[in-house]
């Protein structure tokens, strides 16, 4: 149980990546259903960490963080598997 809850999170961890390198792209429609998914799937995760940490300048940290954060989660998951 413990490791299939660590492959999911790899799966996250892959989405969000992709939503992240989706932001790189300037004139993104984002009226485009795979983007809607993408950002409906990624934003319950991603706004309260945009809330809790703020900004440097133009840049925004909050995917660094939930990627370590999800890291950490995973690795105790696959200790306890």
């Amino acid at each position: 149980m413990f490791l299939l809850l660590a492959r999911l999170i790899d799966i996250y961890t892959f989405v969000l990546l992709i939503r992240i390198l989706m932001s790189w792209i300037p004139n993104l429609d984002r009226s485009n259903q795979i983007v809607m998914m993408l950002m409906q799937v990624t934003d319950p995760i991603l706004e309260p960490a945009r809330r809790l940490i703020p900004s440097i300048g133009m840049i925004d940290i909050s995917p660094i963080v939930v990627f370590i954060a999800l890291s950490v989660i995973r690795d105790m998951l696959v200790r306890m598997g």
